[in-house]
């Protein structure tokens, strides 16, 4: 009798075990059969899981090719965070690990972050207009050809003023080298063509202290990184964060590695503070930035400005003339923006290695942080990593968006 009650059990397991084996293949069936119906949603995008594998594989290239010894890739929307990658260490000695605490010189990504975001604050609030000349606010600027000079033709860089002096080998300190950049004559006549200029978001920087009645620095606290909690963009970092901040280069005017103070020169004999270079930043700042220009959710920071000053500030001004927005630039096919992101995209890059290209009609923001200079400003390679990691990003970007259209059946463009 006990023999036979075991082998009663034992074939009651065995049916409850084959029972269990058919319903996990009807549950496997299920989910192969609503898996060919298509992904659900972004997650269910097979280029999410490739796309962190493509920015690696083009980051690790770029190290391995001693374009920069670290670096970290970010590709996210408004409202989340797509891929983060790092690669390398902060210096090509033995150092930290690159991380998205990592705090790197932002050069001239500088002048969107603090100067025209602070700007597109001022005339948000009324506090300036576009078309008021320089002289309103700067009424000390008297170089011959000025006095028509408007605040628009310093912000898309057709003032006619040179693109760079070397002024740190003439004086040091930040009013004596204003001055100089305050005295030097124009190149060209205002309008004509289109130069890059360091000196014109100097003087724009000028601008912000004489409406605001505030330091620039200050000014930028409290009109940018405060609002949008960018809690470790900053001036001038202090000696104590040192092991978090990528060094720059070994630059032979200073002799030494520049490590903890603003690598453009010009910058530093102004005494680390200005509208044109000197911002450190993390990965996260940047972040909260690219959100808050791409309309982030009102927790997120995108109170900060409107949705018409974004449009005013990223809209292109005049394409027969140049490819400049209001502070920023835009896609133009040869640019750090890659061959596949188009306008209404807008972007900005930074001499030490930094790239930020944001692209509202793909709700995409991409975002590039390395120190390229070091140890020598002399090496090349970084153009084509920001186009290649830009051109992953939108194609990963567009294939999603494609795959989510073909399973509702909408032949109509996939919402942001």
């Amino acid at each position: 009798m006990r023999a036979a009650g075991d082998v009663g059990l034992l074939m009651l397991f065995v049916l409850r075990s084959r029972r269990a084996v058919v319903a996990l293949a009807v549950a496997l069936l299920g989910l192969v059969v609503a898996c060919s119906r298509g992904p659900v949603g972004p997650a269910a995008w097979p280029e999410r899981v490739a796309l962190p594998d493509s920015l690696r594989s083009i980051l690790e290239h770029a190290r391995a090719d001693s374009v920069f010894p670290g670096g970290i890739a970010i590709i996210g929307t408004r409202d989340s965070v797509l891929a983060t990658v790092t690669v390398g260490t902060q210096d090509w000695a033995p150092s930290a690990s690159v991380s998205d605490s990592t705090l790197w010189d932002i050069a001239s990504l500088t002048k969107l972050v603090a100067l025209t975001t602070t700007m597109a604050t001022l005339v948000q609030d009324g506090r300036i207009a576009l078309d008021d000349t320089v002289r309103r606010y700067v009424p000390e600027w008297r170089i011959a050809g000025s006095d028509g000079i408007t605040l628009r033709d310093l912000l898309t860089h057709r003032s006619g003023l040179p693109a760079f002096k070397l002024f740190f080998k003439q004086s040091s300190g930040r009013d004596a080298v204003r001055a100089l950049v305050l005295a030097t004559p124009l190149d060209t006549l205002p309008r004509t063509r289109m130069v890059y200029s360091d000196l014109g978001a100097i003087i724009l920087g000028i601008v912000v202290e004489h409406v605001t009645g505030q330091p620039f620095d200050v000014a930028v606290q409290q009109r940018v990184f405060t609002p949008l909690a960018m809690s470790e963009a900053q001036f001038n970092p202090p000696a104590s964060l040192a092991p978090r901040i990528a060094p720059t280069e070994r630059d032979p005017w200073r002799g030494r590695l520049v490590h903890g103070e603003v690598h453009d020169e010009n910058a530093f004999a102004m005494g680390g503070v200005s509208s044109h270079a000197g911002v450190f930043a993390s990965a996260r700042d940047m972040v909260r930035f690219a959100q808050a220009w791409l309309g982030a959710p009102r927790a997120m920071g995108a109170a900060l400005l409107d949705a018409a000053t974004r449009r005013t500030f990223t809209t292109i001004q005049d394409s027969t003339f140049s490819s400049r927005a209001i502070g920023w630039d835009t896609p133009t096919g040869t640019s750090s923006a890659g061959t596949r992101m188009t306008r209404p995209a807008f972007g900005h890059t930074g001499f030490t290695g930094t790239s930020l290209w944001i692209d509202p009609a793909r709700d995409l923001f991409v975002l590039l942080l390395t120190n390229r200079v070091n140890p020598t400003r002399e090496r090349q390679g970084i153009a084509a990593v920001r186009v290649n990691v830009a051109d992953a990003a939108v194609s990963w970007r567009d294939r999603g968006r494609l795959v989510a259209r073909s399973n509702t059946g909408n032949s109509a463009p996939a919402a942001p």
